[in-house]
């Protein structure tokens, strides 16, 4: 019997709390599944299982927060293994030890990502029923969106006496797409997923939608049905439609509590920062370099590939920053990988973390994997797809432990300069200011071209101002030659 335990998220997260179980005992887990959802200081983030088996039991409730590396589940090798349940079982009866053998599998040789599987989970969808559209076979988003949306759009409404009460169930509010902190807060407010409208990336609800869905005050915060049951009592009947809230908060209170509650999330999330770059400064030698891009040809370039393409495919000059740093790391690797037990490791692979602010207050760097490989098609997606999620509380483990040197890029709000603080145990950092035409002198004569700085903040325990030079003019060597990015 395997122990799972609470991962670390990143290099300063010490402890983690359980918002939400995405798999219940009895479920058979493979590797990379996703098993739950997971609030640090930062942002609510999904984890994956690193053993496969059969999930035995619970070791923590919702809500309960815990240090990393605590014990939070145990995952067994067979079904015959799984002990009963310390702690009390969830309202519906346990399934039988393999729920997907009978077709929640997809057929052999099909690959279905982690990603794409938490999606099907969350929208309700047997993924071995799916035709994978991808290469060999692969179960894609979009499959998964097309198998969900007859369910999701013309799905018959429920009996009464299958839905007794107002409020959904657990299973159902799955069934809708929301952020864990949506769900959460639609929980605590007694406010039905189904029947909001989201805003979210692909649809999702977030926490604003929740919001906005609770009523003036006077008005029930969830549909009643029209029909009681004749044997309740006159007490019960006479309470409030809305359990999930305490007593004393009124309707109107609740989308101030909401605010407060994302305001004091906002602040947490600033002082876990703050203490972070605290310590980088602190143990961090930091040296600072930077230079002015040359971006004629590369802007040039994008303009006329733009006009070829559809307005949701056409490219930005960030795609073009990022994917040049990738490859100025991939060849200088001294900018690329972690200083950790007194020595540089240097990272085979490039995982770009990409600076997002947030919603409220604060900001996550996840990584774009392998960012050296993708084409500016698959980035570009991969950003979009990236900075919606993580805007939404979606983001999963691998996306914030796992970048190798981070970017930052603030020139959309003008700022023509930024200088970063390296995020540890990262050794280095680039920053992007904005895009601006300037004079320029080229082979004696004087004319205008955009340019745009570019800064880097590194770690001088590694590196020098000679790589790093280097490094930048890299950098912009490679935006030279867009085509070939």
């Amino acid at each position: 019997m395997a122990e799972f335990r609470m991962p670390s998220l990143g290099a300063d997260m010490e402890h983690g709390k359980v918002v939400e179980w995405l798999v219940k005992p009895g479920d058979y887990i493979h590797k990379g599944d996703l098993v739950a959802a997971v609030d640090t200081d930062k942002t609510v983030m999904d984890i994956e299982s690193f053993q496969e088996g059969v999930l035995a039991e619970f070791l923590v409730d919702i809500g309960d927060t815990v240090d990393v590396g605590t014990p939070i589940a145990r995952i067994t090798a067979t079904p015959a293994e799984v002990p009963p349940p310390s702690k009390a079982p969830p309202p519906e009866p346990p399934p039988a030890p393999h729920p997907r053998a009978a077709g929640g599998l997809p057929e052999p040789g099909a690959k279905v990502p982690p990603p794409v599987r938490h999606l099907a989970h969350t929208l309700g969808v047997d993924v071995g029923r799916i035709s994978g559209s991808g290469p060999g076979g692969e179960v894609t988003r979009a499959d998964v969106e097309r198998a969900a949306a007859p369910s999701v759009t013309g799905a018959p409404p429920r009996k009464e006496e299958e839905q007794p009460e107002a409020r959904p169930t657990p299973a159902e509010t799955r069934r809708v797409r929301s952020s864990p902190l949506a769900r959460r807060l639609a929980a605590e407010l007694g406010v039905d997923l189904q029947g909001i409208a989201g805003t979210g990336p692909g649809g999702a609800v977030t926490e604003d939608d929740v919001l906005s869905a609770v009523p003036p005050r006077g008005q029930p915060a969830a549909p009643v049905s029209a029909e009681k049951p004749a044997e309740a009592p006159p007490s019960e009947a006479a309470e409030p439609s809305e359990p999930a809230a305490p007593e004393h908060v009124e309707p109107q209170e609740a989308p101030r509590r909401g605010r407060r509650e994302a305001g004091s999330k906002a602040e947490s999330l600033r002082q876990a920062i703050g203490a972070l770059m605290s310590r980088s400064k602190k143990d961090i030698p930091h040296y600072y370099l930077s230079t002015t891009l040359d971006l004629a040809a590369a802007m040039a370039w994008m303009q006329a590939a733009n006009q070829q393409r559809p307005v949701s495919a056409r490219l930005v000059p960030s795609a073009l920053l990022l994917k040049a740093t990738a490859l100025a790391a991939k060849e200088v690797p001294d900018m690329n990988g972690f200083f950790a037990k007194g020595a540089f490791q240097p990272s085979s692979a490039v995982h770009l973390g990409v600076a997002v602010a947030l919603r409220h207050g604060g900001l996550v760097a996840p990584a774009l994997h392998d960012a050296d490989t993708l084409t500016l098609d698959e980035l570009m997606d991969q950003l979009r797809d990236l900075v919606a999620r993580a805007r939404a509380g979606r983001l999963q483990r691998a996306e914030m432990a796992d970048p190798t040197i981070t970017v930052t890029n603030l020139g959309d709000l003008g700022v023509e300069s930024v200088y970063g603080v390296i995020y540890p145990p990262q050794v280095a950092m680039v920053g992007f200011g904005k895009v601006l035409e300037q004079p320029w002198a080229h082979n004696g004569m004087l004319g205008i071209r955009q340019a745009a700085i570019a800064t880097l903040s590194a770690d001088h325990r590694v590196s020098d101002g000679l790589r790093g030079g280097r490094f930048l003019g890299r950098i912009d060597e490679l935006l030279q030659a867009p085509d070939r990015l």
